[in-house]
């Protein structure tokens, strides 16, 4: 059996390699280590082990995916083949179609989307054309990310894109460590289905959002192309890399961060604010409103702007009698 210590001397050997901030890392080590020393940890079951020292690594390090993690189900400790994993989380996003949950048309020609996972474009990609192209006939759209609690930086990065006109867009860049390298994540050029453009997109959130479903609502915020509606999120921008150090226990480590290139930041330990803050439970029906208001008056605007044009001064026509 593996003891508290060995444990954690694996989780800080694999924090020290791979976090993000290596900077942090020996302010990290000491703290866990200190604890370690003072008995902290002692007489503790495995899962208690686990939430005890996630608390410890958040107070050293305010990052909420840097993480000690039970899991019921014993894991090998070898490294899984890549194509083993692929085909395991596969299964998984099949499994939970593809992070779509409800996909309906509302009244007032309101469109609702319910997201509960970002999966990768390669995996989900036709689902979610199929969700878009469900979604084409509406008039205003309702995307719900309050139980979207992860996902893939690819699957943000299609998701965005329809909500733009062309592969201009420039949505994230990811620094990844290992490499000392960054992505650019852009809008993308070819879509399998209507982009929605030129109708507004209400984003639901709340204090489950995390990960990947805060990076879509950020995208979206930091380009003015959505209203966030809801509660601020629960603040966690680093891709994460999820490593056994016993049979079932998990460290999760931040190996890389996000920068937003209109904000020059991210949404690391402080979540991404809304728009409009409301209660728990308020945050459809706020939208809703939100939603009919931005439909009316965009209705008025385009009458008045109808109007206008055939009018006879718009017309050029001279006023005057016609010929009797």
């Amino acid at each position: 059996m593996t003891t508290h210590h060995e444990i954690l001397e694996a989780a800080l050997a694999r924090i020290t390699t791979g976090y993000v901030f290596p900077e942090r890392a020996a302010t990290i080590d000491a703290a866990i280590r200190r604890r370690l020393a003072e008995g902290a940890y002692r007489g503790l079951e495995v899962r208690e082990l686990c939430e005890r020292v996630t608390d410890d690594l958040q107070k050293a390090c305010a990052d909420k995916h840097l993480r000690l993690l039970w899991t019921e189900e014993p894991q090998p400790m070898d490294e899984e083949p890549e194509d083993v994993a692929r085909a395991r989380f596969a299964r998984y996003a099949r499994e939970n179609n593809y992070g779509i949950r409800r996909v309906e048309q509302l009244d007032d020609h309101i469109g609702y989307l319910d997201l509960r996972m970002i999966a990768p474009a390669d995996l989900g990609g036709p689902a979610i054309a199929a969700a878009m192209q469900l979604l084409a006939p509406t008039e205003a759209l309702v995307i719900d990310l309050r139980q979207c609690r992860g996902g893939a930086p690819e699957g943000v990065q299609l998701w965005c894109s329809y909500f733009f006109a062309d592969d201009g867009v420039h949505l994230n860049d990811i620094y990844e460590r290992a490499t000392d390298s960054t992505r650019q994540y852009w809008t993308l050029g070819h879509l399998a289905a209507p982009r929605y453009l030129d109708r507004p997109v209400a984003v639901l959130t709340g204090d489950l959002t995390f990960s990947g479903g805060e990076e879509l609502a950020y995208n979206l915020k930091a380009q003015g192309r959505a209203t966030l509606i809801g509660r601020t999120t629960r603040g966690g921008a680093h891709p994460t890399t999820r490593i056994p150090v016993a049979p079932h226990v998990t460290v999760t480590v931040p190996t890389a961060r996000s920068v937003n290139p209109v904000t020059g930041t991210n949404w690391e330990g402080v979540g991404v604010e809304p728009d409009l803050a409301v209660a728990a439970g308020e945050e459809l029906k706020a939208a809703l409103e939100h939603l009919r208001t931005r439909l009316v008056d965009s209705r008025t605007d385009l009458t008045a702007e109808q109007g206008r044009r055939s009018s006879p001064a718009a017309s050029g026509a001279a006023p005057g009698r016609g010929a009797g």
